[in-house]
């Protein structure tokens, strides 16, 4: 069999190859990872939840680098360009170096199925072995006991919340979905938990296993007010004062700057950290499509919420943002997600609701979509176009300069209008 010679060539093989996106289990995986010796030689972040991971991520990364540090990180999934799954030193991996390192992924796995993301993550692990950063960031994909990330043992875990989404993969409560995040804890290392309320299940395995677990407000915490904050850390001691707040908007945040900060202290001996690079670090940050508010009238605010959880918080950051005439809100969802009840938690809060579908086997058709939206919102405007970039034109074209516009609902939905809401600006 010829392999592809380009980036897009891989993705389309990969997407072509499994009918199943998600193939929960590790056996495989680590079959793979053994005969290709992922085995890095640094210090490693391994970071899982419900929602968060993807800011929880990009703070870690950027406070590193302003500590001097070389970092890897693997993220998923990506808004614009597959490469952004994978940096090296603040810099996307570029094809040449996915393209060799899919190559080498698929000579080792001689018979062995893998999935997409398995596949990529054992890419990115390759490059990182080969890259050799100081410090390596991985972010799970989905769940955490049974998936690919966790072939490489954390040496300290971050769990950033536990809340109802995957069900189908997980278990239908928190109790079943927090095992599954606590998979990633290992026994004698830091655990940290940015979720103030955990489930028992998550606390209990913990204890099973010997991690030393973390739980944000008992063990590890901030306080301050609206001109900077301050985290605690074991004992109650302050450990970092008058920092400023995170770049990155959103009541939420704090929450996961203070376990970001927690992690940090608990990696102090391999990984020193100065003041000024915490500081740095959180003013720079920056992560595309989690409540983004990009400049210019009228307002345009992306997020790539798509779980009721998320949907919940985008509702409390859109309150604090003071008063507009009317809110047109361009939104599509996938079909395995709540979609009644994300909505649910915006209305009245939207005036307008311009819907589409998603391609693809789990995108929800626009007709379907309207009559789960209209059972949630009641009587308000709503109206279905064939892609979000339609509907995010119109929403563009009738809103009032004091208006807002919110784009929210999926990654594929907030990667659709990005690019137009740039070019609007």
């Amino acid at each position: 069999m010829q392999l592809p010679e380009t980036l897009e060539g891989w993705l389309a093989l990969l997407e072509a190859r499994h009918g199943q996106a998600v193939r929960l289990g590790l056996e495989r995986v680590a079959g793979v990872a053994a005969r290709i010796e992922v085995a890095p030689q640094c210090p490693v972040i391994v970071v899982g939840g419900t929602n968060g991971k993807g800011s929880t991520c990009a703070m870690l990364e950027s406070i590193l680098q302003a500590a001097g540090y070389r970092v890897g990180l693997y993220s998923s999934p990506h808004l614009l360009r597959y490469n952004e799954r994978v940096r090296i030193d603040g810099r996307e991996a570029d094809d040449a170096a996915l393209v060799r390192a899919m190559a080498q992924v698929e000579f080792a796995r001689q018979e062995t199925p893998l999935t997409y993301f398995e596949h990529g993550t054992l890419a990115a692990l390759a490059l990182f072995c080969e890259a050799a950063p100081d410090v390596l960031i991985l972010e799970v994909g989905l769940g955490g006991r049974l998936d690919a990330v966790n072939v490489v043992d954390a040496d300290c875990a971050i769990v950033t919340s536990i809340a109802l989404d995957h069900m189908d993969f997980l278990g239908d409560d928190r109790e079943a979905i927090g095992f599954e995040k606590a998979g990633i804890f290992r026994a004698g290392r830091p655990a940290v938990c940015a979720d103030p309320e955990p489930p028992a299940s998550l606390i209990a395995h913990a204890g099973e296993i010997g991690a030393q677990l973390l739980v944000s407000g008992r063990d590890f915490g901030f306080r301050g007010d609206r001109q900077q904050w301050a985290f605690w850390g074991r004992g109650g001691a302050l450990r970092r004062g008058g920092l400023a707040f995170p770049s990155l908007r959103g009541a939420n945040q704090l929450l996961n700057a203070a376990a970001v900060l927690a992690a940090l202290d608990e990696l102090r001996d391999r990984l020193p950290v100065p003041m000024q690079a915490v500081r740095e670090g959180l003013m720079l940050v920056e992560l595309a499509g989690r409540f983004q508010i990009l400049p210019g009238r009228p307002t345009v605010v992306l997020d790539v919420a798509h779980n009721v959880q998320a949907v919940g918080v985008l509702a409390e950051n859109l309150s604090n943002m003071g008063y507009y005439p009317e809110t047109w809100a361009v939104f599509s969802m996938l079909s395995d997600k709540d979609v009644e009840g994300a909505v649910g938690r915006l209305a009245g809060r939207v005036d307008h609701w311009l819907l589409s579908g998603l391609e693809g086997p789990r995108g929800v058709p626009g007709a379907a979509l309207e009559a789960r939206v209209r059972a949630a919102v009641g009587a308000a405007d709503v109206r279905v176009f064939d892609t979000p970039a339609e509907a995010f034109a119109v929403a563009r074209e009738s809103a009032g300069e004091n208006d807002r516009i919110v784009a929210f609902g999926s990654f594929l939905t907030v990667a659709a209008v990005l690019p137009l809401a740039r070019a609007s600006r």
